[in-house]
């Protein structure tokens, strides 16, 4: 639990950001304070910050089974998407490959970027999912051909938690030519994740997304694969992605990779076990909730449930002021009006997906957070029915 100045607050919102491990922001401060050469610079005090640099890409490469020479240090996982969209379309612009394939489920990050490609000339190609949210292989087969440059699929979902086959999927897009790309943001710290056993060609990373500092993140390259840059100007890392490295949040995020490696898969029961016991809970207590996406294989943190004839957002508000923070979904997408895209894609109707929160927690959470969740819940899904009825009445 999270302590403020009036009461203890209760913080159920881990995928949308998560409080800094207290290792990561003591190494953050050390390097900001102890470690401050150009990491490019060759006397002794830019090779101090050569040598933090590269142990936090090994520790970042340790956690995802790589090899540190593929990892590329970027400014989080929306530009680590943007890096492999727009890296491959560089590459590839001069070929017949002119399409992206990926998913009507995907974070904007990469939505958005294949629309801004599809505006360029690019063919983009939004696969369906079924009402669990997962895509087959076989819409994939389906869809994939010569003229097909990359498919992007994400590991977990961030609304729903649910993971996708990856690896059936990327072995249709090798077989096809086509690049694979992965957008793990949401697994990569929570379940195991290792680049070779999925198969793919490139993957995404966010390290506030476990425990380590906002504005770090990285991509994983495989070796031989065609990425042009997407920032220009000096050889960092390797020609790749040009700029003066972030050291300390480098440090810190190569601090959250080595505490997220030691605790799997610990912590991954842990919080399966909280996360069951406050959906089984919210089912027992509150009629007409329900839980969307499929019950495995699911992100062991998250759960995503709809409250019949409840508007989503007055219930996060009363949440709120009881202390409960949760959220209504992707927080790159609040403040629309819109329903949730991803709940859409899965065939749920606009009611809804409308009234539906995510929950999803982390190393903060205990037992007494679930209690009190459930103490809470139901009172306040019954106040907002009846205010609903009333003004039905009125």
């Amino acid at each position: 639990m999270l302590r403020s100045r009036e009461a203890m607050r209760i913080y159920l919102d881990h995928n949308a950001t998560t409080p800094p491990a207290p290792e990561v922001v003591e190494a953050v401060g050390r390097a900001m304070g102890g470690i401050f050469g150009n990491p490019s610079s060759v006397h002794a005090f830019g090779q101090e910050a050569r040598a933090a640099l590269e142990q936090a890409r090994a520790e970042v490469a340790g956690l995802i089974g790589a090899a540190a020479s593929e990892i590329v240090l970027t400014g989080g996982g929306t530009e680590a998407d943007n890096f492999a969209l727009r890296g491959v379309a560089s590459a590839l612009e001069g070929t017949d490959r002119r399409e992206i394939i990926t998913t009507a489920i995907e974070h904007e990050a990469v939505l958005n970027t294949g629309r801004a490609l599809s505006r360029r000339g690019w063919t983009l190609t939004l696969l369906p999912v079924d009402a669990s949210g997962i895509v087959a292989p076989e819409a994939l087969e389906a869809a994939i051909s010569e003229r097909t440059a990359l498919v992007s699929v994400m590991h977990a979902n961030n609304e729903i938690g649910t993971v996708q086959p990856v690896e059936p999927l990327a072995r249709i897009a090798r077989a096809h030519g086509a690049v694979m790309h992965t957008d793990a943001v949401q697994s990569v710290g929570k379940i195991p994740v290792d680049v070779h056993a999925l198969g793919v060609d490139l993957l995404s990373l966010s390290g506030h997304k476990f425990y380590g500092p906002k504005g770090t993140g990285a991509l994983w390259i495989r070796r031989g694969t065609r990425l042009g840059p997407v920032l220009t100007g000096g050889r960092q890392e390797r020609n790749r992605r040009a700029g003066t490295e972030n050291l300390p949040g480098v440090v810190g995020l190569g601090v959250a990779s080595a505490l997220a490696r030691g605790k799997q898969p610990a912590e991954a029961d842990r919080l399966r076990e909280l996360r069951d016991r406050l959906e089984r809970g919210i089912l027992d207590r509150v009629p007409g909730a329900a839980v969307n996406g499929a019950p495995e294989p699911r992100v062991p943190n998250t759960t995503n449930i709809s409250f019949d004839r409840i508007e989503a957002e007055s219930l996060l508000i009363a949440l709120d002021l009881e202390g409960i923070a949760v959220s209504t979904g992707s927080a790159c997408s609040s403040g629309t009006l819109e329903p949730s895209h991803v709940l859409k894609a899965m065939g749920l109707g606009p009611s809804r997906a409308q009234s539906s929160l995510r929950f999803s927690l982390g190393a903060v959470n205990t037992h007494e957070d679930v209690d009190r969740v459930l103490e809470v819940l139901p009172g306040a899904v019954e106040k907002l029915r009846r205010l609903t009825r009333s003004a039905v009445v009125v």
